[in-house]
């Protein structure tokens, strides 16, 4: 096999690597670690289109990159977090700008009981060990260069954790805000996430710019549910429009744990999401909703793998995408039901709209199935707005920018009609038609 061709991009990492002092310098089995997934990093370089976890999303670009290594002005950057608050969410609260934890702009005074909240940084400098099995992961498979750069590098990051038993009734917010920077930067964070039995928990990722940039952002999560464990994240990504944001996040379910994760997908330039389930335990649930709406020449990349490993789980996923001008969406959804998950259940939909003649679309669902007893369903469509719905809606009046405008923005409203958040429902619906093409 040829040796990787080492690109801009590569050599800036390395570099930064290299001038790096990042936080646990003296922690023998995390440093161990950090060379271990940076040398990976450095062997396999940027994956290509021949690959086939990036077949759609070509890194061409992005390898004549040169990107700075964190910021050293993010503490003072003047940023107000007050613009990017939710309605109705008022709670704990972490904020990082450009990776940077600021303390100025988080709200972790005054805790719940039953909720640990700090960012990795501090975590780090106690005890690290409980951190030891999710931070020591080496990333062995091709398409994960990303989360070995990640895992490399990271400085800070979420680390969260739920006592067993504890209903935290205040969602959390976790906020990270781009902020325009002398160069372009890279940022790295790291989250734990940790909810003990039968604990619950609502959580809120929110990706925001307060200005124009073009930085790259990576964010690697590890999420476990204890047994009866029940988390709702929801995911609203509007980063910067020139920025490139690449989020790995793994959730593993223990028996009767329930989780519901919602996505809405609207910034970026580049933004890719790789989201890997694990039901391993009897009786757990997954649900994951998600709608991403492009316009430009935005590319946006979805690849979801769920793994039904135990008895009796279930999983349902329903995802839509909108993609204008000269965008482009990639959705794929892998569906294994292992040797064993007798009783599983698991559907998949993935519908998807093209609003213009240049955009395009790529859909994949896929099941493998090695159980009995499976009740299983998947399914894809790419098309156009129905024009009977249209002539329907002018023939009342509407005009045509409006009548599109409304269609579309039915048709990917049903995915956040279970979110029980009022307020929080609405606003996902209002920025969602904030992005939604106006003529």
């Amino acid at each position: 096999m040829s040796e990787p061709q080492r690109t801009p991009f590569v050599d800036s990492q390395l570099e930064a690597a290299a001038q790096a002092r990042l936080p646990g310098s003296s922690i023998g089995w995390l440093q161990a670690a950090r060379r271990e997934n940076l040398d990976a990093f450095a062997a396999s370089g940027l994956p290509d289109t021949r690959m086939e976890a990036w077949k759609y999303t070509a890194l061409r670009a992005l390898g004549q990159r040169h990107f700075a290594s964190g910021d050293e002005q993010a503490a003072s950057r003047a940023v107000d977090a007050s613009a990017f608050a939710l309605p109705g969410i008022d709670g704990p609260a972490l904020v990082f700008v450009n990776g940077v934890f600021r303390a100025d702009l988080s709200r972790i005074d005054a805790l719940p009981a039953g909720l640990d909240l700090q960012p990795l940084s501090q975590a780090l400098q106690g005890d690290a060990e409980p951190l030891r099995f999710a931070l020591s992961r080496h990333y062995r498979e091709g398409g994960d260069v990303f989360a070995r750069l990640n895992a490399a590098l990271a400085g800070d990051g979420v680390v969260l954790r739920v006592a067993a038993g504890a209903k935290i009734a205040q969602p959390v917010h976790l906020l990270f805000i781009g902020a325009p920077g002398e160069v372009d930067l890279a940022w790295h964070v790291r989250h734990v996430i940790e909810l003990g039995e039968d604990a619950e928990l609502s959580l809120i990722e929110h990706h925001a710019s307060s200005g124009d940039q073009q930085h790259l952002g990576t964010q690697v999560a590890d999420i476990v549910l204890r047994k009866g464990a029940r988390l709702r994240q929801v995911t609203l990504q509007d980063a910067a429009t020139g920025s490139t944001l690449v989020r790995h996040d793994s959730v593993q379910l223990d028996a009767q744990a329930q989780a519901s994760l919602y996505v809405l997908e609207l910034g970026g330039a580049l933004v890719r999401h790789d989201l890997h389930a694990n039901l391993a335990g009897d009786r757990s649930r997954l649900e994951t909703r998600g709608v991403f709406v492009l316009g430009g020449r935005q590319h946006v990349d979805t690849q979801m793998a769920i793994r039904h490993q135990a008895l009796n789980t279930s999983s349902e996923s329903v995802w839509r995408g909108v993609a204008d001008q000269r965008s482009r969406g990639v959705f794929r959804g892998a569906i294994v039901v292992a040797e064993g998950a007798d009783g599983s259940d698991a559907s998949l939909s993935s519908k998807n709209l093209l609003l213009s003649g240049q955009a395009e679309i790529d859909t994949k669902p896929e099941l493998e199935i090695y159980a009995d007893e499976v009740k299983a369903s998947h399914g894809a469509t790419v098309g156009q707005l129905d024009e009977r719905s249209l002539f329907y809606l002018r023939s009342r009046g509407i005009p045509l920018a409006e009548a599109r405008s409304m269609l579309t923005a039915a048709f990917c409203r049903a995915v956040f009609e279970p979110l029980p958040e009022e307020g929080l429902r609405e606003h996902l619906y209002h920025q969602l038609m904030a992005h939604l093409p106006s003529a």
